[in-house]
């Protein structure tokens, strides 16, 4: 398909006056516009445990720690606490970005915060390529309470983004990073700069503000929290609706082009919001056939953890391998964080980041038990077999007007029969266990809006009820409850 068609039907189903009107608007679319080292081995075990971790690390290089992979450097220098000469944080940034956190073990508590102040480009590195979640997992484990803490309120832009780590660390960690940063932006602004700095700060409050708005809810609504906040660039940012850390169900909603924080953080949560409350209600009633699902409850995560492409990278599939690694990273972390109560994981993945969930399940980054593919441009996969979703739990859907389905732009087109994934209707029906009337999903953003036969599927794939997920054919009115058990 030539690029410049594909550009053109974007622009047209998004603008304003095109098919979606003003659900392109609530979407915001006019924004489609490293001296650290070698540890001495004849440290005093007695005063060992004075250090910010309590020596729970071999040196670096060793072999011994945790999270130890580079070779020792020549040094005097000693862990925190032991040695009377500090570690000077500005000769860290050398470190691979594996490296970084097993290093800031060695760093007293005020050697942490300026660490990460002086060397945001370590961070981003541990950021972009962390060791495992499992590893990240049982490193946070194994601290005692005080390094936690520490590390939590002197680096929590470390501690917020850490896949494996639990989730109510992470929300607070990143919601101290988000109250820190406005306030840093509302101060230099306010000190006057140069005009181009001052444009730049500004749009960097007004992404941040957006987060803020997001995490505002109602009396009654379930709570949300900030599970991933990076605040470089155009900012990556992800919020939980419902309880992550018990939730029996949860469902990570993936977007595509032209989405952005600024831009739609908002509308993304208020619609991982609805499919949540949704699925809560499919659950109650789905309990009165099937007892074993009584209680059960259900989170969303509205994702927004990658740069998605605009106009000028659409053509490049570059973003989506950054977004694949991202989101690999984030369900291996939700993976490791509940290892020892693993609730039942799917997608819900829209446009091109379909195109990235298929990339990292097709080369095994990542696994989940449902995968729900709407307003896809293609897949690198040749077929639903090849990606890690258990029991072939692959659902494809397709909007009437939606110019980006068929294209097959960036690979194989998963609604193709060939391709295998079982087919999730999104046309007007009646729902064949309510009986109420559903509306039809139409265009490239359809797919999201409440009281669609495409909410109410996406819903179902998410509580492991594919039996009761309509395909639009005649089998759909012998779908009953019974199904559910």
């Amino acid at each position: 398909m030539d690029t410049y068609l594909l550009l053109f039907d974007v622009a047209a189903v998004l603008s304003p006056s095109g098919a979606l009107g003003g659900v392109a608007e609530a979407f915001g679319v006019h924004e489609i516009s490293r001296q650290i080292s070698a540890i001495v081995e004849s440290v005093d075990p007695s005063t060992q445990d004075q250090s910010l971790f309590g020596g729970l690390f071999a040196p670096v290089g060793s072999g011994a720690g945790m999270l130890s992979y580079g070779s020792p450097q020549p040094s005097d220098v000693t862990q925190a606490g032991v040695s009377s000469t500090p570690v000077d944080p500005t000769l860290l940034p050398r470190s691979s970005g594996s490296e970084t956190l097993d290093r800031l073990t060695v760093l007293s508590g005020s050697d942490v915060a300026a660490f990460v102040s002086r060397n945001p480009s370590a961070v981003q590195r541990l950021l972009v390529s962390p060791p495992r979640a499992s590893s990240i997992a049982a490193w946070w484990g194994s601290l005692p309470s005080s390094g936690q803490r520490t590390l939590s309120t002197k680096a929590p832009e470390v501690v917020g983004n850490l896949d494996g780590l639990p989730f109510a660390v992470r929300d607070r960690a990143n919601r101290l990073t988000l109250s820190r940063s406005v306030a840093q932006l509302e101060s230099s602004i306010a000190s006057g700069a140069g005009r181009a700095k001052l444009v730049e700060k500004r749009h960097h409050l007004d992404i941040l503000e957006q987060v803020k708005k997001t995490l505002q809810r109602t009396t009654g609504e379930p709570k949300r929290q900030l599970l991933t906040l990076d605040t470089t660039g155009e900012v990556r940012a992800a919020v939980v609706v419902g309880d992550l850390s018990t939730a029996d169900y949860v469902s990570y909603l993936v977007p595509g082009m032209f989405f952005t924080v600024q831009g739609q953080m908002y509308d993304w949560t208020v619609i991982a919001q609805d499919l949540q409350a949704q699925q809560s209600g499919w659950l109650k009633t789905l309990s009165t056939t099937n007892p074993a699902l009584a209680g059960k409850t259900a989170a969303t995560v509205a994702w927004i953890g990658y740069q998605t492409p605009g106009v000028l990278d659409i053509a490049s599939l570059d973003r989506a391998q950054s977004g694949a690694s991202f989101l690999g990273h984030a369900i291996q972390g939700l993976h490791a964080a509940r290892a020892d109560s693993p609730p039942f994981v799917s997608l819900v993945t829209h446009s091109y980041g379909s195109t990235a969930a298929m990339m990292e399940l097709a080369q095994g980054g990542m696994s989940v038990d449902a995968l729900a593919i709407i307003g896809s441009p293609g897949s690198a996969a040749q077929s639903a077999s090849a990606l890690a979703v258990t029991k072939g739990n692959v659902f494809v859907g397709e909007a009437a007007w939606d110019p980006i389905v068929n294209t097959a732009f960036y690979g194989s087109d998963p609604g193709a029969p060939s391709f295998g994934a079982k087919k999730m209707d999104v046309a007007a029906e009646t729902d064949p266990i309510t009986h109420k009337p559903l509306a039809a999903a139409v265009g490239h953003l359809g797919y999201f809006d409440s009281g669609t036969t495409a909410m109410r599927n996406l819903a179902l794939i998410g509580l492991d009820q594919s039996a009761l997920v309509s395909s639009g054919s005649p089998e759909d009115a012998s779908r009953t409850l019974a199904d559910s058990r």
